[in-house]
């Protein structure tokens, strides 16, 4: 089995050695689009030596890392890829039809020290309640299913697959609401362009509604850093900022003049503009959808994982967006944020109570 190896161990030296570097080869199956490209900088930042399979059709490929592609959906495609290498750890972050992760885990097993799938907190069974943690009931999944289309269901197949495959240390990353650079969903990018245009904005209030979300290179750094071992939440502490400090941030970053006008989750509603979709990142604080921002992090925090502070993700987000723009979204991650009439429609249920 592949172990990691020290740099300059027997260097003779004057004066105090310098720190032991462990440094680790690392297969990211997935590693030019958000999270696994996260992965790949924060490993080849360590000295890492990293792979990377992709199909090789979309995306941002890191320098440093060796490409190799890809249809992870074609299994003889995959073992030529992969060849008779080994690695000393994976990170796989698929989120379509499982049985590329069944695939890849099989192909895996005993190549491999560690495999990390990164998965969703969508898995547990709706509504998601304040506090849930690990033990709470999840939807079902088939490992061997060749139909991405339901996210939750794809995901909790991924996590089935890898857990029955592979012959090694595994971590099941149940990420919340990921954001920071490389976002492929849109959330944050929808707020700083939206924001960054100027004028009325409709905010979602209440101000002070406390979020919880986890900046992608949090979980890069985590997971390279400890090589946790189980099924994690993997996410902030609830109230890790909030609604109101987040766009008032978004507003300094983008040095935007932008009037934020604050609605209440009632004026919201009566609107028929949603939540989490169409209003990305916030949730009112009552109803199904609270427990979005309410999960249950005792596990993640105890295994090491540190989040950064929310000024640091929406100014680097930022600043990517203005490097490369908004990457092709998603087609399984439901609909995409407010349009023009959506925020019409706001406007005219706010007027209609003030």
């Amino acid at each position: 089995m592949p172990t990691a190896h020290a740099v300059g161990e027997g260097a003779l030296a004057q004066g105090p050695l310098p720190a032991k570097i462990v440094t680790m080869r690392l297969l990211v199956l997935g590693g030019t689009h958000h999270v696994g490209r996260a992965f790949v900088e924060a490993a080849l930042a360590r000295g890492d030596s990293v792979t990377t399979v992709t199909r090789g059709i979309s995306g941002h490929p890191v320098d440093g890392a060796e490409a190799r592609h890809a249809d992870r959906l074609d299994e003889d495609a995959l073992r030529a890829a992969l060849g008779d290498d080994e690695w000393d750890a994976v990170v796989d972050t698929w989120s379509a039809a499982p049985v590329a992760v069944q695939t890849s885990a099989r192909l895996l097993s005993r190549r491999a020290a560690h495999y990390t799938y990164i998965s969703s907190c969508s898995v547990y069974t709706w509504p998601i309640e304040p506090g849930t943690d690990e033990g709470a009931p999840v939807v079902e999944g088939e490992p061997s299913s060749t139909d991405g289309s339901d996210y939750a269901a794809a995901k909790r197949g991924g996590e089935l697959a890898v857990l029955a495959e592979f012959d090694g240390d595994v971590a099941i990353a149940r990420a919340g609401l990921i954001l920071g650079p490389y976002e492929i969903v849109g959330r944050m990018p929808f707020w700083l362009n939206r924001i960054a245009a100027g004028g009325r904005v409709p905010a979602p209030g209440p101000y002070d509604r406390p979020l919880q979300y986890v900046d992608c290179r949090d979980i890069a750094d985590w997971v390279l850093g400890s090589q946790p071992i189980g099924t994690f939440n993997t996410v902030s502490r609830p109230g890790h900022t909030t609604i109101g400090a987040m766009l008032d941030e978004v507003r300094a970053v983008t040095g935007s003049d932008a009037e934020l006008v604050w609605l209440d989750p009632a004026t919201i509603e009566a609107a028929g503009v949603e939540p989490w979709t169409e209003l990305p990142i916030w949730v009112p604080p009552a109803g199904e959808l609270a427990g979005l921002h309410s999960l249950g992090v005792s596990a993640a925090t105890s295994a090491g994982l540190r989040c950064r502070p929310m000024p640091e993700t929406v100014a680097d987000t930022w600043a990517w967006l203005q490097r490369e723009g908004l990457p092709e979204r998603p087609t399984n991650r439901g609909g995409g944020p407010m349009d023009a009439d959506a925020e019409a429609r706001l406007w005219a249920a706010h007027e209609a109570t003030a």
